[in-house]
Order: structure tokens, then C-alpha cells, then sequence
């Protein structure tokens, strides 16, 4: 848990000593836009290192940068990312997930710029879980796949001020891993409807392509955000996905990847267009006030 035993340390300091200090503990790291969640380099996470020598070269370049991390097995860390927008909060469905039980055995809790909360648990070392969103519950999963923004850094806010991401407490127990397809069943739970085994399995099918093609595009880094939520959209309008469940299963994905509301909105129409075996909504993807999260100052944290 090297990235948490620093919070507390690295709370008042710039943000070119914070980022040095992560990559001194073996910590991977890398910049993102000031005041922002968008990565600075071409590859996002996938850049991330803890080479002493490239991030004080980044660092010196963007002396404002905010820290990233990413999440899962290459820094050893997955958060419970529990959001505070217009359309909700997570916090009531994730009191209830710890209640229960299947969020328990966090290692930290930081507060976010928005008001939501990160909770922190180690990776477990012989079980990758991907990163996903449970948009109606108001919560997401950072695990491989992922990254976060980390504390000290700060994300513009509604009116100019920039809110700091800031450690509440960490845990005077150890940590354990959380069960996050667990976590994912309970607070997203799906029902399934009597019929046709062949149509089931088809659906079945769908949702598992979905969870796994949003993972994929909430990595993209910067100069290929666009165009892979425009081929993971038209994979999932060639099998047959109507394009209100596309925008619910990768809009959340593409925002926490930097891209805006009306962007994912014009990809994802556009993917439409271009495959002609899609089907035709009956309902449009035109209110992304249902699905895509409003920018907490603009995704994923």
C-alpha cells in the first residue's frame, strides 16, 4: 500500500515534491492537465512510471501537474470511487455495500474536489479485476485498467477555486482486498427475464463485451480517447446493442477517459450511423442527463 502510506506526507506539498516522492517509494506515476483529470502524455496510465528521472523531467515541464495512478496491479492499489454530481450520490449505496460487508477493509478514505469520496484497498496479488461503473448506484471501480487522481492534487471547481483531493483517515486495521464483481452484483444487480436460452446467452454475451470494452476505453490517453469510443461503440452496435444501453455502458468510461458530454454523445451517434445493421432507437441517445455523469468541474475521480 505505498501510495497510502504517503498520503499523509505528501498532503502540503507541491505538486512536483509530491509526484517526486511517490516515484521515490516505487510508486508509478504520471501528469495530468492542472486542475484537471486528463492525462498530459500521449498514453495516459499506460505511461505511468516510477523512473525518478522521467517524472522530474515531466514535473519540470508541467510544474502544476496533478499526480496520477494508475489502479490495479500496477501500483498495488484499487479504489471504490463513490461520485457527488447533479444527478445523485453514491454515498447512500456505499454506506449500505459496508454495512453488508462488501466494502469493508479499506486501508484510506480521501475526500474528492466534488465532495465524493475514494476508498482504498489493496490489489489482491492473485486476482486482477477490471475497472467498471455502476451508474445508477453512483459508483465506480478503479481497478486494472483504471487510474486515479491522488492527493495533493487540486481540480478546478464551479466558480474558480481549485478543491484539493485530501486524506480523511486511514485505517487503524489491515487492510484487505475488496470482492469487486461482488460489490459490482449487490450494488447493480441484474435480473433476468424468462426466455429463449439461445437470446439469453446472446445477452448475457452483450453485457460481459460491454463491461469489458468500457474498461478499455476508460484507458485511452489523450489522441486516442475519440477514435476508441468510436470503434468500441460500433462493436457493440454490430451485435445488436440499441444505442441508449451503448451510451450507458461506455459513457462513463469515456468521461473518465477526458472526453466531454457532447463528444461521447456525437461519437457514439456517429458509430450508429456508420454500421448499418444497428438497430434503431426507439428511444434517441439524445438526453445524456440519463446516462453520462456531469463533470465533477468538467470522469473516473
Amino acid at each position: 500500500m505505498g501510495a497510502v502510506d504517503l498520503f499523509s506526507e505528501v498532503g502540503g506539498m507541491p505538486l512536483s515534491e509530491a509526484a517526486a516522492r511517490f516515484a521515490a517509494a516505487g510508486v508509478p506515476v504520471f501528469p495530468c492537465v492542472p486542475g484537471e483529470k486528463r492525462p498530459l502524455v500521449a498514453r495516459g496510465f499506460h505511461d505511468a512510471t516510477a523512473d525518478p528521472g522521467q517524472v522530474a523531467a515531466w514535473w519540470s515541464r508541467w510544474p502544476s501537474a496533478n499526480i496520477g495512478i494508475p489502479t490495479g496491479a500496477a501500483s498495488g492499489v484499487e479504489v471504490v470511487d463513490v461520485d457527488v454530481h447533479a444527478t445523485g450520490t453514491g454515498f447512500p449505496a456505499f454506506r449500505e455495500a459496508h454495512r453488508e460487508g462488501y466494502a469493508a477493509g479499506w486501508a484510506a478514505l480521501v475526500r474528492t474536489p466534488s465532495g465524493g469520496l475514494h476508498a482504498y484497498y489493496p490489489a489482491h496479488p492473485d486476482r486482477a479485476q477490471s475497472s467498471w461503473q455502476a451508474a445508477r448506484a453512483h459508483v465506480d471501480f478503479r481497478g486494472d485498467g483504471g487510474y486515479i487522481i491522488a492527493p495533493p492534487s487540486k481540480v478546478l471547481r464551479p466558480g474558480g477555486a481549485r478543491a484539493p483531493y485530501r486524506l480523511i483517515v486511514t485505517s487503524g486495521d489491515i487492510p484487505v482486498p475488496v470482492d469487486a464483481a461482488r460489490l459490482r452484483e449487490f450494488l447493480d444487480p441484474r435480473t433476468l427475464i424468462p426466455m429463449g436460452r439461445a437470446r439469453t446467452a446472446r445477452l448475457e454475451r452483450r453485457g460481459a463485451d460491454a463491461k469489458v470494452l468500457a474498461g478499455w476505453v476508460a484507458g485511452r490517453g489523450e489522441g486516442e480517447r475519440n477514435r476508441g469510443l468510436f470503434w468500441a461503440a460500433c462493436r457493440l452496435a454490430e451485435s445488436g446493442t440499441p444505442p441508449a444501453a451503448t451510451l450507458e455502458a461506455l459513457g462513463p468510461a469515456a468521461e473518465h477517459a477526458g472526453l466531454g458530454s457532447r463528444e461521447i454523445m456525437a461519437t457514439i451517434r456517429s458509430a450508429y450511423r456508420t454500421d448499418r445493421t444497428a438497430p434503431r432507437a426507439a428511444e434517441p441517445v439524445a438526453d445524456e442527463r440519463r446516462v453520462v455523469r456531469g463533470s465533477p468541474g468538467r470522469v473516473i475521480s
